[in-house]
């Protein structure tokens, strides 16, 4: 700990567009409250002229400052594996990457999305029906969500997207992965609907800059359950429209917050306080 306080820990976020992302607060809160001296940077690459190109400089002016770690967002989750000395193997399965831990010269990534959703669903979805799913995104987040769910025991999920082929690459290697589920690509999203228990959103829709509802709302039914990985606004269209017809609901603000836990517990070795982040985590959205 008397080192820690001496030098500080340091860790940082690279992405594009993130100067609103709330990952610095959550972290250096945390690290605060435990005693830490934890400072966390923004490495935007549109703030810094930088492209994804500019990821091997980045990662190596990184351990050059004595970074403890690395969270990686878009559009360099893919990127930034071939760059790494080895993966964890849920990082692996995803094919996707979020947190980097930097450590006696080696680079080893992780993905702790997928637990960050699965945390939050386990937490506010506890008594969910998990006989089948409709998931709409098969993106980088969707992968994270169907890993997490079927992790979690799902037995049916439909996956659907605008890029047919993203979906069905989505669903071939969630098949490999969970052999006992069955994963598939849907066609007819209104007979999906009928058919499932429960709804995963994994797109932008209902981000302020992507305003709208991901599925027309006569589709929603007061048995299903309903999550969103959207968390600006913590109340999306499609939830409140979900309220309103009586099903359970969970917004995207408990993967966020347990992303971060994740990272934290990586970066630092300490375990974070979750409950503590959480209630952080409202203040700063409230």
């Amino acid at each position: 700990m008397t080192e820690t306080l001496l030098k500080p820990l340091k860790a940082g976020l690279i992405g594009a567009g993130i100067q609103a992302s709330l990952t610095p607060a959550m972290h250096m809160q945390e690290g605060a409250a435990q005693g830490l001296a934890y400072e966390y940077e923004l490495i935007d690459l549109g703030e810094r002229h930088a492209t994804p190109a500019d990821l091997p400089q980045l990662l190596r002016q990184a351990e050059l400052d004595g970074f403890s770690g690395l969270n990686i967002t878009h559009p360099c989750k893919q990127l930034v594996i071939p760059l790494l000395d080895g993966l964890s193997d849920e990082a692996r399965n995803l094919g996707a990457v979020n947190t980097v831990v930097l450590k006696d010269g080696r680079r080893f990534g992780h993905n702790t999305d997928w637990w960050g959703f699965g945390e939050s669903f386990r937490r506010g979805l506890p008594d969910a029906d998990m006989s089948s799913a409709v998931q709409i995104g098969a993106g980088g987040a969707g992968v994270a969500t169907a890993y997490a769910i079927l992790a979690l025991g799902l037995r049916t999920l439909t996956v659907f997207d605008q890029d047919i082929h993203r979906a069905q690459a989505l669903v071939a290697g969630m098949s490999a992965l969970f052999p006992d589920s069955d994963v598939r690509a849907g066609a007819d999203l209104a007979a999906a609907m009928k058919a499932a228990a429960g709804l995963i959103h994994a797109t932008p829709t209902g981000m302020v800059k992507y305003p709208g509802v991901p599925l027309p709302p006569e589709m929603l039914e007061s048995r299903h359950w309903v999550a969103d990985i959207v968390y600006f606004p913590l109340e999306t269209a499609l939830l409140a429209e979900a309220k309103r017809r009586g099903c359970s609901t969970l917004d995207g603000g408990g993967m966020a917050v347990f992303q971060a836990v994740g990272a934290f517990r990586l970066f630092t070795g300490c375990e974070p306080d979750a409950t503590r982040m959480l209630n952080h985590f409202k203040t700063l959205t409230a």
